[in-house]
């Protein structure tokens, strides 16, 4: 086995570069910054990457499709959902994107929303609600989509 160590990965011509760890800024082991297609910001690869996400059935039982980084999904009321992490975040105030598939009314034709319901439960680093709605009521759907953005643990 061989390791190879090095500060920094460029293109052949020298223009897109690739800094690990403590290099340039970075301050988290394990953390890669890249330089963007402007060439002169960069991203935090590991600050920018989802999480948790998962994609689930809330029709009747509720069941999961499809995680990552979900341990649990709790079927609390109609439209009401809790999604559970396996990994803890590193506090409570990250990002949650949400949204919905196909809505469940006749002939689909009222819209259907997603939001997090932090006035029935307060995010916390392991859990968060999410409420679906279908016209103008709490309703459950059968494609639910959740995307989670913040700091592991």
């Amino acid at each position: 086995m061989s390791t190879l160590k090095v500060d920094t990965y460029l293109t052949r011509g020298g223009a897109s570069e690739i800094a690990i760890d403590k290099l340039k800024g970075v301050t988290a082991a394990g953390s890669m910054l890249v330089v963007g297609e402007g060439g002169t910001n960069t991203t935090n690869l590991q600050q920018g990457l989802a999480k948790a996400w998962i994609n689930f059935d809330g029709k009747g039982t509720a069941s999961v499709y499809e995680s990552f980084n979900h341990s649990g999904l709790t079927d609390v009321a109609v439209g009401q959902f809790t999604n559970t992490l396996a990994s803890a975040l590193g506090n409570a105030n990250y990002s949650l994107t949400t949204t919905l598939g196909r809505s469940p009314n006749v002939s689909g034709t009222n819209p259907a929303f997603a939001y997090m319901a932090d006035d029935a439960l307060a995010p916390s680093t392991t859990a968060y609600r999410v409420n679906s709605i279908g016209g103008d009521a709490l309703q459950d759907q059968d494609r639910n989509f959740n995307a989670v953005h913040g700091d592991l643990a």
